[in-house]
């Protein structure tokens, strides 16, 4: 009888954790529609603009809204856009290969990418990160320091917009 209990606790944690493993990389992502344009913030501007892309891949999930990945060809300088301080890749399900976060760390550390702000506040807190390399883009939404300081509940810093109501 203590075997069976066994087996069943056994197979039932194996099929628990195989249930989770398949959420967390596959069922909760959605491949997004071919975009033929995607927004970045110019310097001289306040608001994002829309720039014409190529060969547009991407992912993203209503679960959270840091699960955003994209990859496309641009035709961009990256000099005329705003720059992205800390800007930190982060990583995508192993199926969707353009987008490798430790290639775009080391590639934005030895400066053979530039990382500019695609969109500021797409919701409060998360911004929109673009990384402009050699006529490709890569894109990922983070948190910035305006939602970092609001989502442990300590006041936001100087400069940042009012939070919402909770």
């Amino acid at each position: 009888m203590g075997r069976i209990f066994v087996i069943l606790l056994l197979g039932s944690t194996v099929l628990a954790g195989a249930g989770v493993w398949y959420m967390q990389v596959y069922a909760l992502y959605d491949r997004l529609p071919e975009q033929d344009s995607v927004p970045l913030t110019p310097l001289a501007a306040a608001a994002p603009q829309e720039f014409p892309v190529r060969n547009f891949q991407g992912i993203d999930s209503t679960s959270s809204p840091i699960r955003y990945r994209a990859c496309f060809d641009i035709d961009a300088d990256p000099a005329q856009f705003t720059p992205y301080p800390d800007p930190t890749p982060l990583v995508a399900p192993g199926w969707f290969d353009c987008f490798d976060a430790g290639a775009l760390t080391e590639a934005l550390g030895d400066g053979r990418a530039t990382a500019v702000m695609g969109v500021s506040h797409l919701a409060y807190g998360i911004d929109r990160v673009v990384v402009l390399m050699d006529g490709r883009g890569y894109a990922w939404q983070q948190i910035n320091p305006c939602g970092t300081a609001h989502f442990d509940g300590d006041p936001v810093p100087p400069g940042c917009p009012t939070p919402p109501e909770d």
